[in-house]
């Protein structure tokens, strides 16, 4: 096994427990904006990734304090279009979940090799951020808005 490159190792789980607790808030306040038919099953569903999202800030930090780190006090910028139909929050917070996947997967990228609980953290939360993607592209195309993949993704 390598070395853990705790420096790199830190400032990564700053970043995510400051990018989940930026999804807290924006899960939240989305909960507060949905309207119309389908409101009831969507607030439950962005209730439900407010949580997860606390608690994935909340694991972050503890092996961030685990590691001797020191957990920011911050919370990542929040991009928002102003737009609250459903349509433009799910996209929103398919972006969100896009960002957050690939900061798992810088933390993987540093720690793979070097630290198997924090390389199986990783790929959990990487699982995790796939399933919820795949979620919101599947809420979208209910709404009839098809969901172009990145280049070199492919559906089955």
């Amino acid at each position: 096994m390598k070395k853990l490159d705790v420096t790199s190792t830190h400032r990564l789980l700053n970043r995510i427990m400051e990018f989940e607790l930026a999804g807290v808030v924006r899960y939240t306040h989305y909960s507060l904006m949905v309207s119309g038919p389908n409101r009831i099953p969507i607030v439950q569903f962005m209730k439900s990734q407010a949580s997860e999202s606390l608690l994935h800030a909340q694991q972050a930090g503890e092996i961030l304090t685990g590691l001797d780190g020191h957990p920011s006090q911050k919370i990542a910028a929040i991009q928002e279009s102003g737009e609250h139909g459903v349509e433009a929050i799910l996209r929103e917070s398919l972006a969100h979940e896009e960002s957050a996947l690939d900061l798992y997967k810088q933390l993987l990228d540093v720690v793979e090799d070097s630290s198997i609980y924090i390389e199986e953290f990783a790929r959990t939360m990487i699982g995790q951020e796939e399933m919820h993607s795949l979620e919101l592209r599947k809420m979208l195309r209910d709404i009839g808005v098809g969901v172009t993949l990145p280049p070199g993704k492919h559906s089955k």
